[in-house]
């Protein structure tokens, strides 16, 4: 089972839009994939349509799992008509105080998806907007992560912090974790700063600026609106084309074997 993390030091970044799409692009390619939301507001599970207020959500699991009493993950998956997800809740937010005096606080969340075996080919994490208890155990249970950001200066500085925050975690606590690439989102080929960025993210960080940037896209919004993915709600919209684009990409690179190891997207 492949375990992405969506993360990035910086909140509108495209984070949860890229893992709704993405996980629906992967599965139009005859992939099982789970969705997990860790980002304590919830976005990803009201974009698909879930209240945020499920008895049993990623923060149930994590709060067991801290007191070495795992619950069946299973029962925490709620299938959607769009992706089966294990969904946040606003108490995710407490997590943060409540899991840093515990002891293998940063594996909590690896021991909760490893019970589920090979039910799934592929595991997409939104993660919060910042490097805390919550980003640090997507990270660790991760194989990937994959970066969006806007190609603005803002972004741009803060994808330079959170690289070493990445390198830090694979050196100390998940040495498998590979950067599978940084996606521009809200991304405009005719503007010369957006062009610029993304020269100067090519020059600090050689192969890893994927070439399927996503454009800005009013269907996109309007599909989380309507609690869909992009290819439910509009297949011919733009946003449509550059998630295949993207998820075609990431199938490319693993199945390389070049700058991250090789995964056979195709058995």
């Amino acid at each position: 089972m492949l375990i992405i993390s969506i993360a990035i030091q910086k909140g509108g970044s495209g984070k949860t839009t890229t893992a709704l799409n993405l996980a629906a692009a992967l599965q139009r390619m005859g992939k099982e994939v789970l969705l997990v939301d860790l980002d304590p507001q919830a976005n990803l599970t009201q974009s698909m349509g879930i209240s945020d207020d499920m008895d049993l959500s990623v923060y149930e699991l994590l709060k067991q799992a801290a007191t070495g009493e795992l619950v069946d993950a299973q029962q925490a998956i709620v299938h959607t008509g769009v992706l089966p997800l294990i969904p946040a809740n606003l108490e995710l937010a407490s997590a943060e105080l409540e899991l840093v005096s515990m002891f293998g606080r940063e594996q909590l969340l690896n021991q909760i998806l490893t019970q589920l075996g090979d039910a799934y080919d592929i595991v997409v994490i939104d993660c919060p907007p910042a490097v805390g208890m919550l980003t640090v155990n997507a990270l660790t249970a991760s194989d990937y992560v994959l970066m969006p950001l806007q190609a603005e200066f803002l972004p741009f500085k803060g994808v330079q912090r959170f690289m070493k925050n990445v390198q830090l975690i694979k050196k100390q606590l998940n040495r498998k974790l590979e950067i599978l690439g940084l996606v521009l989102t809200k991304f405009d080929e005719h503007k010369s700063m957006h062009k610029q960025i993304r020269a100067q993210l090519q020059e600090m960080y050689p192969d890893k600026v994927l070439a399927s940037g996503i454009r800005s896209n009013i269907s996109l919004a309007r599909a989380q609106e309507q609690a869909k993915d992009i290819f439910s709600f509009d297949n011919t919209a733009n946003g449509a084309k550059d998630y295949h684009a993207l998820a075609t990409e990431i199938a490319e690179r693993l199945n390389s074997g070049g700058a991250v190891a090789p995964l056979h997207l195709n058995r």
